[in-house]
């Protein structure tokens, strides 16, 4: 085996893709030189160019280990916090699932596409 493909083995552990519409979210544990573990993020979205050729958005999120317990606290709060404003969301704040179905015609509510995540694994 090469230097190259026995690097690559050791960096990548674990991949797992989630399809949410038009954003696919990678979820990727890989190892450093020293043996210790950090999760990649990546959101990716297929957008279209001026010219009408398809390419593919990416942002990525580097967290590590130290930091997971942290990142799980937060998003778990923002997350709740989220919960809370569905429930009680004000008038004023924008909608755009609403204003897609006015813009279709669909009345219809649109059925929750919430997932629970849970990092729990990682840590």
């Amino acid at each position: 085996m090469s230097d190259r493909n026995s690097q690559r083995d050791r960096e990548e552990v674990f991949s797992k893709s989630v399809r949410a519409g038009k954003r696919t979210y990678f979820f990727d544990v890989k190892s450093t030189k020293s043996n210790d573990y950090y999760l990649t993020i990546t959101e990716s979205k297929k957008r279209q160019g001026d010219d009408g050729v398809a390419y593919y958005e990416k942002h990525k999120i580097f967290l590590y280990r130290e930091d997971f317990q942290k990142f799980i606290d937060g998003l778990n709060e923002a997350v709740g916090h989220v919960g809370t404003l569905k429930v009680d969301a004000p008038e004023h704040h924008y909608d755009r699932e609403r204003d897609r179905e006015q813009d279709s015609g669909n009345t219809e509510k649109p059925s929750s596409t919430f997932t629970d995540v849970n990092f729990d694994d990682l840590g």
